[in-house]
């Protein structure tokens, strides 16, 4: 038989009837092949897990079991997220830890409302660009030293999320991660590498102390301990409870407020004036985590929300917003035209991702006119069906909007450097019994952070100050006590108004395609939640990256093995700069999705991570 091929414009039905197919029975064929184009029929490399009371998935096996046990201790989806993230700090160092920032997205089941927690870093008051002309060579630091940190965010995270919608203390919710830190835990494969690969913490003395405590990096099975960290966390539910006389939500601010402005804040500010750095303890007294509305879209009924400030998580709305003009499943799942419609798509949004994304308290974003319909129509018409785009095209959205704010300047784009476009991060999610939801994206940036232990604290910053532009006018140009434009993001997403999933991926720049991949293989393709997360996956580097020196490489595209040979002709022919990547290579992601038909919660995990899902 010969191969199927689909013409452009005409529709399944339309060839059956050509064939003399009458109407109705070509009609009965038609949605039989949709329903086989939709329900990929494909053994995963790791179970669904479902259960019908609460589901947690994470990147470490030891943040997903404190969560349970806070869960099955009678704590909602909030109080378990602060329990599990304090220990996936601990135990995945290199990519989060007490030093990092944050987004979060909630859904509070008792108020029906999506909520947007922004725990991103602030610039010290030193930091401008005019000091970096003056004494780094209008440079910025690359995800190493001081200079390219920025504020801890996690902790003020921690403190939103127990006093606005928590049931339990720190002192509970800490429990676990301080017995973690101070008696240790047997240390995997992939961290025992990642630290012994380290060149950037090898350079400093107290990042020494914590990760070569014997003078040699730890072999896998050997017992990791942070003494430091835990006298931290033990300091923070000291404050609690000598607070616990002022009620509850006094309680929880203390120990908040002795991290950002107590002895913690100090100790701080005096290690990075005594070490060159720019943050003082002002900085970190001034500093205050958001609570902030969402953004959202409709994409074919389901409502993906995503975090508005400081983060590049809208442009996957961006994204979604064009390609809900193509019939992606007809095109079927990882073909050529889907591949390259998907990529197109994205390096639009993108480009309008680095022209007008950042921080919101400082610099007005035109949601307006980006998530209009009529705008995505506009842009929709840029992409070629045959011809992969080399250009950096952001949009004009001003013209969809009755009151615009004043346009950002064009960003510069940089073809020299070798920025990179990946990224060191974590992620956990949690679904409680009441559907309460929370999608937790914790991270460093890169390897350690900044690589520097901060005195005695047993933690690193996260090395963030390296993301933004140096460039007067730009969206995401550096200034004192703004936001960088992170590429932290997760996705949570309402049907019929109600819960029904949250998804999350680790990966710098790539973060948005892996979610935004995870989420149309269910939506257009009916795969299960793990089918999903295992599926061959695509990348794109035909845009800025986030870091300094925000390099491009245009037409670039990456594609798992595990995407065809033919499709890979295909898309070179159509001019994309092709790389190919080992199997099982691309991918970080988690996610848990509520079943509408009788309530069951299905978790997943990426099993290109150490991640595990749990449910009950």
């Amino acid at each position: 038989m010969a191969a199927s091929r689909v013409v452009p414009g005409v529709t399944f039905l339309m060839a059956l009837m050509a064939f003399g197919f009458p109407a109705h029975l070509a009609a009965q064929q038609e949605g039989a092949a949709a329903t086989m184009r939709a329900r990929p029929d494909f053994r995963t490399v790791r179970p669904v897990i479902r259960g019908q009371d609460y589901a947690v998935s994470s990147m470490k096996a030891q943040a997903t079991a404190a969560a349970v046990e806070i869960l099955d201790a009678g704590g909602n989806a909030f109080d378990a997220a602060v329990a599990g993230q304090a220990v996936l700090a601990l135990v995945d160092p290199a990519m989060n830890g007490i030093g990092a920032d944050a987004v979060v997205l909630v859904y509070d089941a008792e108020a029906k409302q999506v909520f947007s927690i922004n725990a991103e870093g602030m610039a010290p008051e030193l930091a401008t660009i005019e000091w970096y002309e003056e004494h780094n060579d209008g440079e910025l630091p690359r995800s190493d030293g001081l200079l390219a940190a920025s504020t801890p965010g996690v902790v003020d995270a921690w403190y939103l999320l127990l006093d606005r919608w928590g049931t339990m203390t720190f002192e509970q919710t800490l429990r676990r991660a301080i017995a973690v830190a101070a008696e240790g835990f047997p240390i995997s494969e992939g961290l025992s590498r990642t630290i012994a690969n380290s060149s950037k913490i090898r350079k400093y003395p107290t990042t020494m102390k914590v990760y070569f405590p014997d003078g040699r990096a730890p072999e896998p099975g050997e017992i990791f301990r942070n003494p430091d960290a835990a006298r931290v966390l033990e300091k923070i539910v000291e404050a609690e409870r000598e607070n616990a006389h002022l009620g509850r939500s006094a309680a929880l601010e203390a120990p908040r407020d002795r991290f950002y402005k107590g002895d913690i804040a100090r100790d701080m500010g005096r290690f990075f004036e005594e070490n060159g750095g720019l943050y003082r303890y002002e900085d970190f007294a001034a500093f205050s985590a958001q609570v902030e509305t969402p953004v959202s879209t409709n994409y074919r009924g389901y409502d993906v929300y995503k975090n508005p400030s400081a983060s590049q998580g809208p442009a996957e709305l961006f994204t979604l917003n064009i390609l809900e003009g193509f019939d992606l499943a007809a095109m079927r799942h990882n073909s050529a035209d889907y591949v390259h419609t998907s990529a197109e798509a994205l390096k639009l949004a993108f480009a309008d991702r680095d022209k007008y994304l950042g921080d919101m308290d400082v610099v007005p974003i035109p949601y307006e006119g980006l998530l209009s319909k009529d705008y995505a129509a506009e842009r929709r018409a840029l992409v070629d069906p045959d011809k992969a785009s080399l250009e950096f095209r952001p949009g004009s959205p001003e013209r969809f909007m009755e009151n615009p704010p004043p346009t950002p300047a064009h960003p510069r784009v940089t073809f020299a450097g070798d920025a990179d476009h990946e990224g060191d991060t974590s992620y956990i999610a949690v679904v409680d019994g009441d559907r309460n939801m929370v999608s937790f994206e914790p991270s460093l940036h890169s390897g350690f952070g900044t690589g520097v232990v901060v005195g005695d604290l047993g933690f690193s910053f996260t090395c963030r100050g390296d993301y933004y532009s140096l460039v007067h006018g730009e969206a995401n140009a550096l200034a004192p006590g703004k936001r960088p434009r992170s590429t932290l993001q997760s996705t949570l997403v309402m049907k019929d108004g109600e819960p029904w999933g949250i998804l999350g991926s680790p990966g710098g720049d790539d973060q948005i395609m892996r979610t935004m991949q995870t989420l149309l293989n269910m939506v257009e393709f009916d795969m299960n939640v793990q089918q999903a997360i295992e599926a061959p996956r695509w990348s794109t580097r035909s845009f800025p990256a986030s870091p300094f020196p925000h390099t491009m490489y245009p037409g670039d595209l990456s594609v798992e093995r595990g995407i065809s040979a033919e499709v890979r002709a295909v898309l070179e022919a159509k001019g994309h700069a092709l790389r190919v990547r080992p199997e099982w290579s691309m991918g970080s992601n988690a996610a848990i999705v509520v079943d509408h038909r009788n309530g069951v919660l299905a978790a997943g995990v990426d099993p290109r991570t150490e991640g595990v899902a749990w449910a009950k």
